[in-house]
């Protein structure tokens, strides 16, 4: 068993193919195939199953997958750790987040102390998300809960009401308030399963005994936004990620009590990296909630 063998199971795991590894390695498809199947021809056992078009790691390869998470995790860190002293001038930080709303108070001061990292930014909802955290791919990330999972370091960053939205000139539009059953009577648009506002929202229905539905069902909070805004329904949405749009209205649900409740995660095992301490400690500092 070789170093490149394990690298290149690896990166055809995590990429989902021997062309992407390849690209990500800046290597020849070739090299990656023999690599692959020099260590599976070594220990007599199947990684991938080729059968289909595309390829799918097997059970045994997904035992693998756990530990070469580790294995990578392990010695990214060690090069974060030779680093330190430029680390901080220099680097990468991956976030991943529910809305990049929450991300605004921070960006900009951390920008400003740390001017040489690189920040990516994507979205997702919070199961991608810590999907993503888990399987090193994000260093931080932003959700619409404080999970209780206690392999993480949690930053609260906001809680807000869930509201209600609509077009400008729908009927609702001037209502003081609108309740579940009459949300459950209206087209609602909803988010896809997996995001929390809309798990939330379904079980602020339960509790009151009413199924409420997506007639509209949509990826992304931006693409809620555009399908409301054509008045094909109702969107849902926590209150502090609705902005301003001059498209739209906002409407208070009556009787909503849960709150969303935004917060900044990290995996415990990655909190020792200077770039991750450095955004969670700036973020703790912005933020005033308990």
């Amino acid at each position: 068993m070789r170093y490149v063998q394990l690298r290149a199971f690896h990166h055809v795991a995590i990429h989902g193919g021997f062309s992407r590894a390849a690209d990500a390695l800046c290597l020849t498809q070739p090299a990656i195939s023999d690599q692959v199947r020099k260590l599976e021809e070594e220990y007599d056992v199947l990684l991938f199953d080729r059968r289909k078009k595309q390829i799918t790691v097997t059970d045994f390869g997904r035992k693998l997958l756990e530990i070469t998470h580790r294995m990578f995790e392990i010695e990214h860190q060690a090069s974060e750790l030779l680093s330190e002293s430029r680390i901080l001038g220099a680097g990468t930080l991956r976030v991943m987040a529910d809305s990049a709303h929450h991300l605004h108070p921070i960006l900009g001061p951390f920008r400003a102390k740390y001017p040489g990292v690189f920040i990516s930014v994507k979205t997702g909802n919070s199961e991608e998300i810590v999907s993503k955290l888990f399987s090193y791919e994000a260093d931080v990330g932003i959700l619409g809960e404080v999970p209780t999972n206690r392999e993480f370091n949690i930053v609260k960053l906001s809680s807000t009401p869930i509201i209600a939205f609509a077009a400008k000139g729908h009927a609702l539009d001037g209502a003081a308030s609108v309740s579940i059953k009459q949300l459950a009577e209206q087209p609602l648009v909803l988010r896809e399963q997996g995001s929390k506002t809309r798990s939330k929202f379904e079980e602020i229905g339960a509790d009151a005994g009413i199924e409420l539905k997506a007639s509209i069902e949509a990826e992304g909070r931006e693409a809620i936004r555009e399908i409301v805004a054509s008045g094909a329904g109702i969107g849902i949405v926590a209150e502090a990620e609705f902005g301003y749009d001059e498209r739209l209205f906002k409407i208070p649900i009556s009787g909503c009590k849960p709150l969303m409740e935004e917060a900044l995660i990290c995996l415990r095992d990655r909190s020792n990296s200077k770039l991750v301490s450095a955004f969670m400690k700036m973020a703790s500092e912005l933020t005033h909630l308990p």
